[in-house]
């Protein structure tokens, strides 16, 4: 009798010890709170959710076909169709009719668009300049002390190609200045800065997804075609923000107290690139230009924002 007892305890025992730890375990293995909350329905969802945006659109990119002139590229003047305060500085210089002078803002950031075409220059006679919508600065003398400074950053969506490296390319900024002595353009040319077309590979080869930054440099004053030196600076990638600077002027000659220097320095993307003038007796000035200039095949898309210019005069 007391063995059936022990053995009726024991089993009862055992019985509730497997049930607690049948119901223990449920309770850790079952949802969290955070869980069961998650998976409410939203009572009230939204019946045409946005789609999450594509990393790979840019969204101030002209893309697609393209024709030379538009309606609302058309401009009477080189200076008739800039916006009423443009966020870039200087003065408007646009000779296309494929697009006026336009502005996005990104992340809080405006930014000035130039976008150009081959063949859309309908200021100057036809097959002489380029097309170009450039902004002009003011002009510093040529004496000890003075210059002009230029900061600002850029994006390159898209250069002109037109199927050999001498007439590639899209020209960013440049600095000009006038000369004694006769020789070249009136309004001549010192250094430009010349981005050329990287395409990538397999799906992306016939896709600009890079730009190599040259100096196009004079030799001599009033040089152009052979009287320049083409130099490789660096490579940015597309729609890669760069900050860019860019200071002309004159200083004196730590060789010689009685001659000047007439330096054309730049900083591009953190990487200087320093060079001297030819001929610094002969210079009488010096300017800087920025947008988007030269485009001998396809379309040219340049954006500039954060501008600002410095004039120093002695």
């Amino acid at each position: 009798m007391k063995k059936s007892k022990f053995i009726y305890k024991l089993i009862s025992i055992t019985t509730l010890v497997v049930f607690v730890a049948f119901f223990s375990c449920s309770a850790e293995d079952g949802p969290s709170e955070d869980t069961v909350f998650e998976n409410v329905p939203d009572p009230d969802p939204d019946p045409d959710p946005d789609p999450d945006p594509d990393p790979a659109i840019i969204i101030d990119e002209d893309t697609g076909s393209y024709t030379t002139c538009n309606p609302d590229g058309e401009n009477a003047t080189r200076t008739s169709d800039d916006l009423p305060n443009p966020v870039n500085v200087g003065t408007i210089d646009d000779r296309s009719c494929y697009a006026n002078y336009k502005e996005s803002i990104i992340d809080g950031v405006t930014w000035g668009i130039y976008n150009i075409t081959a063949g859309s220059n309908n200021q100057d006679a036809a097959n002489t300049l380029q097309p170009r919508i450039e902004r002009s600065l003011p002009v510093a003398n040529s004496n000890v002390g003075s210059s002009v400074k230029f900061k600002g950053d850029f994006r390159i969506l898209e250069v002109g190609d037109a199927g050999s490296f001498g007439q590639d390319g899209s020209y960013i900024a440049q600095a000009k200045g006038q000369h004694t002595g006769g020789g070249g353009s009136a309004d001549p040319a010192i250094c430009l800065y010349r981005a050329h077309p990287v395409y990538g590979s397999g799906s992306n080869a016939d896709k600009q997804v890079a730009f190599d930054i040259y100096a196009e440099r004079i030799l001599e004053r009033g040089g152009s075609g052979s009287g320049r030196e083409v130099i490789l600076l660096k490579r940015v990638d597309k729609n890669e923000i760069t900050s860019f600077e860019l200071e002309v002027g004159f200083k004196v000659d730590p060789s010689d107290a009685t001659k000047k220097i007439h330096y054309c320095n730049a900083i591009i993307g953190g990487e200087a690139f320093n060079w001297n003038i030819p001929d610094p007796e002969r210079g009488t000035q010096s300017k800087i230009r920025y947008g988007a200039y030269r485009v001998r095949g396809g379309r040219a898309q340049i954006r500039w924002a954060n501008t600002t210019h410095e004039k120093v005069e002695n």
